[in-house]
């Protein structure tokens, strides 16, 4: 009992830093003009690990008739990665004013799905096929964007995966006499603020470029082609052993933080991930062992170093039997080894591999497990509470979440998970529908019962027609 007493505070603790919060900044602007900045999410359909979608533009709809661009370079995001997750899309200076609404132009969708029926799993690519290419979505805010001058505002999007790909009763993927398969994007928006829940910065890790530790700050390669400065004050959560001052290139790094109204962003945490240029990222699909006895990892690959992009959209089988280095995103203390290490790798969950890429071949060195998010929908009645969100609910997903578990999936939450758009678990012990749900937090091995559980940060209401 006192281990798993041990294993729920750990958990709870570190479920601090998935939630809301805020950092004070003391990095101030001296420009006179508004800024807005865009992140992303998404929301999944089952079996899909990748949905990219090329955002050509994206342009405010003023109240007054006026536009106000704030993305022109056509970008190319992989929507499917961030499920319960947000990553920063653009910043750009605008006319203050109020916007009702945004334009998104969109192009070239692909689509790439895992058949888990198949040993090891197969991956399947579809080109999309849009009403028309490329196609214009115009979508009107549920709260004007009000931009004051020297402001800083947020748009916040979200594709739904869901509703915009075509499925048949089965839940396969339908297609056009062309073989492509058929898209109609479903996209939502809102205003938001950097000090909202939903404004803040979840998933960024990017390539070390600089690092200027006397103004406590550093740059980060990030992802779409961008570079983004990011301040550090005494807040910040660095893991162990690194600082600003002995932060240097090369080094991949992960930040959790919020805009500023120069672009850079204020971090509330640093995680240097490797040292190493080297890296996989993507979800586990199958995890055993080879002929030789060594514990291997079947995973799809989302993300690679410069020299791995070969490997981007692939599912590899990778040996992982040297691998001594096991750690949790953003969770640095003495019982993390005992949370997560060889055993503990389940089908499901999103991991980073770091290691060398020599001669074409990958020599993995360390394993993190990193946040994710989780969509399904409520099991009726079965929603336990402890004390106040203290508790458990058990959540119907059929990705592969739920595959891997073989039934409903129990979503651990503390009285520090952040409920959005929801009271808490007793709204959900309430509930007599199956009301759909996203989590974020830590997919891991119960250490007592040994079942696979979700330990969420945040629980929300994804927004619905």
């Amino acid at each position: 009992m006192k281990k798993f007493f041990g294993f729920a505070l750990v958990l709870g603790l570190s479920l601090m830093g998935i939630g809301c919060g805020s950092n004070s900044s003391s990095q101030n602007s001296n420009s006179q003009q508004a800024a807005v900045f865009v992140t992303g999410e998404d929301a999944p359909l089952s079996s899909v690990v990748g949905f990219s979608l090329t955002l050509n533009s994206i342009t405010l709809n003023g109240q007054d008739g006026s536009m106000a661009t704030v993305l022109s370079t056509p970008t190319t995001v992989d929507f499917a990665r961030l499920l319960g997750l947000r990553s920063p899309l653009a910043f750009n200076s605008v006319t203050p004013g109020t916007y009702t609404g945004a334009t998104f132009v969109v192009a070239n969708p692909m689509i790439s799905y895992v058949d888990m029926t198949q040993n090891p799993p197969a991956l399947n690519t579809y080109t999309g096929a849009l009403p028309q290419n490329p196609d214009t979505i115009t979508v009107n805010f549920p709260t004007p964007m009000v931009v004051t001058s020297n402001g800083l505002a947020g748009l916040k999007m979200e594709v739904d995966i869901r509703k915009s790909v075509s499925v048949d009763a089965n839940g396969q993927i339908l297609l056009n006499g062309s073989g492509q398969a058929i898209v109609n994007p479903v996209i939502y928006a809102k205003a938001t603020k950097p000090s909202d829940p939903d404004g803040e910065i979840t998933d960024l890790m990017g390539g070390l470029v600089s690092v200027n530790a006397g103004n406590n700050s550093f740059v980060l390669q990030g992802p779409y082609g961008r570079q983004l400065t990011i301040y550090v004050n005494g807040n910040t959560q660095f893991n162990s052993g690194w600082n600003i001052n002995n932060l240097a290139a090369p080094a991949f790094v992960a930040v959790q933080g919020r805009f500023q109204a120069d672009g850079s962003l204020m971090a509330r945490g640093v995680e240097v991930v490797t040292t190493s240029q080297s890296f996989v990222s993507g979800r586990v699909l199958q995890v055993g062992t080879n002929g030789s006895g060594h514990l291997q990892v079947t995973m799809w690959i989302g993300e690679t170093g410069a020299d791995m992009v070969g490997w981007v959209d692939t599912i590899q089988t990778i040996d992982i039997n040297a691998v001594t280095q096991y750690d949790i995103c953003f969770m640095d203390n003495p019982l993390t080894n005992a949370l997560f290490d060889s055993t503990s790798i389940e089908v499901g969950q999103r991991i980073f591999i770091g290691g060398t890429f020599v001669n074409s071949v990958f020599t993995p060195a360390m394993i993190s497990l990193r946040r994710q998010g989780m969509y399904g929908t409520l099991d009726v009645g079965h929603v336990t509470i402890t004390n106040g969100n203290a508790g458990n609910f058990l959540l119907n997903n059929n990705g592969l979440v739920g595959y891997s578990v073989g039934g409903p999936v129990t979503v651990n939450t503390y009285n520090l998970t952040f409920f959005f758009n929801l009271t808490g678990l007793s709204q959900l012990q309430s509930e007599t529908t199956a009301i759909p749900l996203v989590t974020r937090g830590l997919l891991l091995k119960d250490p007592v019962s040994g079942t696979t559980q979700f330990y969420a940060g945040v629980v929300a209401d994804p927004p619905q027609n």
